[in-house]
């Protein structure tokens, strides 16, 4: 790809930007939420048609591309929005467009069987014949999304940001996979936030920044800070902020707190300014427990208490009336409102602070609008542009501007920095020390074991269910987490809190 621009009314997501992809190669591709790599990526796929440029596969100069096109031209992709049919079962969603069967029969039986065979081989993994995609997790779609692209036998394999959503042991199956097929002599371009993944897994990595290509480098010569250095136009100083703050009194208290099926007896409290970490992995519960904190479950017993005050926590309604705020882990579908514009969704939430007698003061709310804008950085070209125009690390700064705007006294984030980039994420750790600062409790559920060692207080560990352990202090680090989440109680006891 050469030369390549497209402009989105006011915004230029790209311009005169190039990709050269080779045969048996992985490349990594990254740069910040916004620099341009889903676009070019776009363009690539033919969703997004150029404004100039060229695109040259297999020595084969093309004109204009369709998704259908560029699939016979055997380049396949796994995009970072889920483009799957929610009521297509496992085995039709492997083959789409590309149905089994005898004559103009499609056999569903034999896309079921072969699809299981797929997962099994690539993944180790088993699905129930016949599960519909919207009954899967998050995980289990993006890895039903990639087996796909896997059964057409692609020559050129673009994934973007597949691991987001998957556990260690699914990124290991995976990269086993990706390396054997670059071996075979298939070319896989890799985008991903995780910067020990690209150091890990690729050949190259280019680097992209407002638009455009900044550099192409070997990974194993490039230090990643060098790289990140790159993606930001500034050195990396420290990844997560340091901060002095006094530590007060309890602002959520959970005792006994229970969900069939899903944890029993979870007891722990937040303080005020204190940042404390949740993790577990995939069915451990902890998912569950912060749906429960902001009323998308409903608890089967224990209490849940705000500043002294028990709650009765059955809907998000009353969860905000009470002070508590969620970000979700899915922004799309669950934190912003794509079709309404960045001041709608930031104000969304709190519309009764710019309101007097029913009527909303505009004045009002853009005044804290603008400067909820210029403090979280947020790249978007007016107030009123659709939060669908921004990128994925943008709409994250929005969904958290709608909390902020509310002033909650309790913030429980799921995820926050998922497939977003590591300035943004800088940004989100500083953003979260403010509101400790402020004397907010802040309970983080996150599954990147770097990060809540690098900006927790202490870290809750869940484990089928159960608490498995409490971490804090210098001593601790990733490896324990990861232990404590897998089961090794005996570490767990030993540097428990």
């Amino acid at each position: 790809m050469t030369g390549v621009s497209k402009q989105f009314g006011a915004v230029r997501a790209l311009e005169d930007a190039n990709l050269e992809i080779t045969r048996g190669s992985i490349l990594g591709l990254v740069g910040q939420n916004g620099a341009g790599k889903s676009t070019i990526i776009k363009v690539l796929a033919g969703i997004v048609k150029p404004d100039s440029g060229t695109i040259v596969i297999n020595g084969q100069t093309v004109g204009t591309l369709t998704p259908a096109s560029v699939e016979k031209l055997g380049v396949h992709f796994i995009h970072q929005d889920r483009l799957l049919v929610p009521t297509a079962t496992v085995g039709e969603a492997v083959f789409l467009g590309n149905e089994l069967g005898v004559g103009p029969f499609v056999s569903r039986r034999a896309m079921e069987r072969r699809a299981a065979d797929l997962l099994k081989r690539f993944f180790d993994m088993e699905l129930p014949a016949g599960t519909l995609v919207k009954d899967l997790t998050t995980a289990q779609q993006k890895v039903v999304q990639i087996t796909r692209a896997l059964a057409q036998k692609a020559s050129v394999l673009v994934l973007d940001e597949p691991t987001a959503a998957l556990v260690k042991r699914e990124v290991d199956s995976l990269f086993a996979v990706l390396r054997r097929l670059r071996d075979d002599g298939i070319a896989v371009v890799f985008i991903s936030h995780y910067m020990q993944e690209i150091e890990q897994l690729c050949d190259r990595v280019t680097v992209m920044r407002n638009g455009t290509d900044v550099s192409t480098v070997d990974p194993r010569e490039t230090s990643i800070d060098k790289i990140i250095s790159m993606m930001i136009a500034r050195d990396v100083g420290e990844m997560f902020p340091k901060r002095s703050v006094s530590i007060g009194a309890p602002v959520l208290e959970v005792s006994k707190l229970r969900l069939g099926g899903s944890f029993e007896d979870i007891s722990f409290d937040v303080r005020s300014g204190e940042i404390v970490g949740l993790t577990g992995l995939l069915g451990s519960g902890a998912k569950e427990l912060v749906q429960c904190l902001f009323g998308l479950e409903k608890a089967d017993g224990g209490s849940i208490m705000v500043e002294g005050r028990q709650l009765s926590l059955s809907s998000p309604v009353h969860a905000v009336r009470d002070g508590i705020a969620m970000l979700p882990e899915d922004r799309r579908a669950h934190g912003v409102a794509l079709g309404l514009t960045v001041r709608e969704n930031i104000s969304l939430a709190s519309l009764d602070r710019y309101s007097r007698g029913g009527f909303v003061s505009r004045d009002t709310e853009n005044q804290a609008v603008d400067g909820l804008i210029k403090e979280l950085s947020i790249k978007t070209p007016t107030r009123d542009a659709l939060v669908r125009e921004l990128s994925g690390g943008n709409q994250q700064k929005v969904a958290i501007a709608k909390w902020l705007s509310c002033q909650s006294r309790v913030y429980v984030l799921d995820e926050p920095t998922v497939a977003v980039d590591v300035g943004a994420k800088v940004e989100i750790y500083n953003l979260l020390n403010r509101l400790a600062g402020e004397g907010a409790a802040v309970l983080m559920l996150s599954s990147d074991l770097l990060e809540l060692v690098g900006i927790c207080d202490r870290v809750l560990v869940v484990y089928r269910g159960e608490l498995a352990g409490t971490f804090s202090g210098p001593d601790m680090n990733s490896d324990m987490l990861l232990a404590a989440s897998s089961g090794a109680r005996s570490i767990a006891a030993g540097v428990a809190a």
